[in-house]
């Protein structure tokens, strides 16, 4: 027999007392009352096989890493099993207990056997043995994965388990275990059974993680991102690295807001912070310990056009630079923090792709023609997951599942994306399952096809009122992985999309019907009233699906007056709560003059373009309306706007065209004794007025609206009017005054939850804490002003420019610059180049101070 060269005495564990505490604890559990039976047999194997181990092998490393493998299984299932009943625990946890006390009760045999071959000054392995100890500690290693994932990590953890952990190592095992001690946050969901073909790139990103490069697995919808960043945190060597701070959030199972996601990542990682508004109270957690945090489909809230994508994004990005933070990020874009390292995750090879296709689909025949059918899917992972699940819940053979796919891909209409999927889709169409659902289904799969962002969740009964058990189909396209759920919605990927969309969308009698539904919730009064606010709302989810509605309908139904009905309620809802730019506004000029709904379309087109500061364009809008309106001889149209005109003139710099304006709105209601219209061409009178610094007349036209508001009791109009008395009363040095009279209005607009409004208000009163020196309650009202802005990036980027401007003015220079290139970001989005050319001039102020050099991108 040959044996291995013997290591000095002392190699090994540093003190084999703290070998007898282990044996100890472990003997105690052993005898514990609580204990399930099989379990305490583990225990008082493992004593024995621990005391055999300090008396005659403590020297040999390879036994000294299988006594801390027992130890920690010990530990594990002290924690997850005490004071439980064997029924209590899983099917999984029960065979892994089962086949522990097996492996448990062979080491103990042959530790035995072995320790009587030891000789007086110690134990020498052979190589035969060493290669018996790798194979149990593989073993180990799989019941340990089990029971780590299975067992209810989330009770309080034992003391004597960690007495073990402790008493077991030498002073760099109790290093390891201080510095991945458990928190109580949220243990990563169960790794994937298998991972087929992906160890290269998993080897690559466990290397990144335990250097702490932050990563972005980067890839197309079911591509396998989440398959691969759960695998690497279920790596042993993550495990060891990060121990139980291992932290795995889903970016699309909560609204995009910053708020949203600080409390999601405060539940995660367990910091116990509720609701916090920024990361600051969070950093101490974070940098109190090494950490991996996965933030899978990160797209969802990275995603340049959501409402806070931007905070969302520099959150992130802070969390990649903390250097205790492992940071991975999955996403289907790579929109991503520049220091991430982007690996793009690839399709399948040949063979990895036949294992994956072969762990669901159990007949393992005639493998070439499955080959054949894997080669034309072009081994995309989602694609072969279906295929697989099709062909073994409907029992196909191979020869079946050959002669389907043949006959199905046969047929199939050529998308420009993927023509094997579409052969999929077929596939699944087919099945017993799907036609289960009943005659709707297929033509659901088609709406939810049409729409760009898929069909909202929460608004299926008023979207497909004469469908029954929607909700349950909706469940079932999902579990058929047809369709996904994604911030709120149930959408598909874009092959699916693409082949399942209606070629031509007046054939779809379902489709049809949720376009008069759509139409049916826009010609709801949205007029300044709390009820009118609240059925408005909608809008700020559904706009994507609601233009390009219009888009298609505008194109195939010219003629419809329903269609260009629709399209004025859309930019009225838009221009209400949520003002961005739109693609209907060439179809609306090139209606002809004498069609009834252009002056309509035009003037809240107008508004849309105002609402986001492109007031040269409202003005276009509002003159070509008002000739409209005239031909018409519709005075409540010109009336409406002539104030308008009269605000965009204002906003241009153009006083005195704009009092001619609004003097001409306040005749024509006078005339035609429109209260309403009356008040609303007076306060917007008023504040061209003091722009002139006219501030006499000024107030004494904002005082005449709230009056006249008062008559109508419209809360919304005093709310402004106040407003605007509130900025003039500030433009003549009345400060506080004007603090009386913004108090006021914000009273009325937080009791109507009037965003926009608070928006305003707070904007005015930083400004208001500014001119005072009042620096602190200045930046705490532009904070404010900003958080109001939910969907109105033109307010967002006032308010970044006036808390770059405060900034600046107290040399926090660096501060001012970070927020100036923000303001820059947002108005170049919006496309408004005085803004944009405002704030870059401030930014150039600043950098000079700093002596910086100014970069292409921010010089415009």
């Amino acid at each position: 027999m040959v044996y291995k060269q013997r290591r000095p005495a002392g190699q090994g564990f540093a003190h084999s007392d703290s070998l007898g505490v282990a044996i100890l604890n472990a003997l105690t559990l052993a005898d514990e009352a609580a204990i399930i039976t099989p379990v305490k047999a583990v225990f008082g194997t493992v004593g024995v096989v621990l005391t055999i181990i300090k008396a005659t092998m403590v020297n040999e490393p390879d036994y000294v890493d299988l006594g801390r493998d027992l130890t920690n299984l010990c530990g594990v299932l002290d924690r997850g099993v005490n004071e439980r009943r064997l029924d209590e625990l899983s099917q999984s946890v029960r065979e892994a207990i089962e086949q522990l006390v097996r492996i448990v009760a062979e080491i103990q045999k042959e530790v035995t056997g072995m320790s009587g071959r030891s000789e007086p000054s110690g134990f020498v392995p052979s190589d035969s043995d060493t290669e018996t100890v790798a194979a149990w500690r593989r073993t180990l290693k799989r019941i340990d994965q089990v029971l780590d994932t299975d067992l209810a990590l989330s009770a309080p953890g034992s003391e004597l388990r960690r007495a073990m952990l402790m008493s077991w190592g030498d002073a760099e095992d109790r290093h390891y275990t201080a510095r991945t001690s458990f928190s109580p946050g949220e243990l990563p969901p169960h790794a994937p059974r298998a991972c087929f073909g992906r160890e290269e790139l998993i080897e690559t990103v466990v290397s990144l993680a335990e250097n702490f490069m932050p990563i972005a697995l980067v890839g197309d919808g079911g591509i396998g991102k989440t398959s691969v960043a759960l695998t690497v945190l279920h790596d042993d060597r993550i495990k060891k690295r990060f121990g139980y701070n291992r932290r795995f959030i889903r970016c699309d199972q909560f609204p995009v807001s910053r708020t949203h996601f600080l409390s999601r990542l405060s539940d995660a990682i367990g910091a116990g912070v509720k609701n916090p508004e920024k990361l600051t109270p969070l950093r101490p957690f974070l940098s109190s310990r090494e950490m991996i945090i996965v933030l899978d489909n990160a797209e969802s809230i990275l995603d340049s056009r959501g409402t806070e994508s931007q905070e969302i994004f520099s959150i992130v990005e802070e969390l990649c630079l903390i250097p205790n933070i492992s940071l991975c990020i999955t996403s289907r874009t790579s929109t991503v923090p520049l220091d991430c390292r982007c690996l793009d995750v690839p399709t399948l090879s040949p063979d990895a792709a036949l294992r994956a296709f072969y762990r669901i689909y159990d007949k393992d025949e005639q493998r070439n023609r499955v080959n054949d059918i894997l080669k034309q899917l072009e081994f995309h992972p989602l694609s072969i997951t279906l295929l697989a699940t099709v062909a073994q819940h409907d029992k196909w053979d191979t020869n079946q599942l050959a002669d389907e796919w043949e006959r199905y891909r046969a047929a199939m209409l050529h998308t420009k994306y993927d023509k094997s999927l579409a052969a999929i889709i077929e596939l699944s169409l087919a099945s017993p399952t799907f036609q289960e659902l009943g005659p709707h289904a297929r033509e659901l799969l088609g709406v939810v096809a049409f729409f760009p962002q898929g069909v909202y969740e929460k608004n299926l009964d008023w979207l497909f009122p004469g469908v029954p058990d929607r909700a349950d189909i909706f469940s079932t396209f999902c579990i058929l992985s047809l369709t996904h759920r994604s911030n709120g919605f149930i959408t598909m990927s874009a092959p699916l999309r693409d082949y399942l969309r209606p070629k031509d969308p007046n054939s779809s009698q379902l489709l049809c019907a949720t376009k008069q539904c759509y139409f049916t919730r826009l010609a709801v009064d949205i007029s300044h009233t709390a009820l009118g606010l609240e059925r408005g709302r909608w809008i700020t989810s559904e706009d994507v699906n609601v233009e390009h509605l219009l888009n298609v309908f505008t194109t195939i139904d010219k003629t419809s007056d329903d269609v260009w009905d629709a399209c004025g309620h859309f930019m009225k809802h838009l221009s209400q709560h949520k003002p961005r730019p739109v693609g209907l506004g060439s179809r609306c000029e090139a209606l002809s003059d004498d069609h009834w709904s252009k002056p309509e379309c035009l003037f809240w087109l107008s508004r849309l373009f105002g609402a986001v500061g492109n007031h040269v364009e409202s003005k276009r809008l509002l003159t070509h309306t008002l000739c409209l309106w005239k031909e018409r001889g519709s005075g409540r149209g010109m009336a409406r706007t002539l104030t308008s005109l009269c605000d965009t003139n204002r906003l241009q710099g153009l006083y005195k065209e704009g009092i001619q304006e609004g003097g001409k709105a306040v005749k024509v209601c006078g005339q035609l004794g429109d209260i309403g219209g009356l008040a609303r061409s007076l306060h917007s009178l008023a504040l061209v007025l003091d722009a002139d610094n006219r501030r006499g007349c000024a107030e004494e036209a904002a005082s005449l609206a709230v009056k006249l508001y008062r008559v109508n009791s419209d809360q919304f109009g005093v709310c402004r009017a106040k407003y605007i008395l509130g900025k003039i009363c500030h433009s003549k040095g009345e400060n506080r005054k004007a603090k009386k009279l913004f108090d006021a209005a914000h009273e009325i607009a937080t009791t109507i939850q009037w965003h926009d409004q608070l928006s305003s208000i707070h904007h005015s009163l930083a400004w208001l804490s500014f001119d005072r020196r009042a620096f602190e309650d200045a930046h705490y009202h532009i904070e404010r002003a900003k958080s109001h802005a939910i969907n109105d990036k033109h307010k967002l980027g006032h308010g970044m420019e006036a808390q770059a401007y405060f900034l600046y003015t107290q040399r926090r220079f660096k501060e001012a610059r970070s927020e100036a290139v923000r303001c820059i970001g947002v108005y170049k989005e919006l496309g408004i180049p005085d803004a944009l050319e405002r704030c870059q001039v401030l930014l150039k102020q600043i950098k000079l101070v700093m002596g910086d050099q100014i970069t292409p991108g921010e010089s415009g």
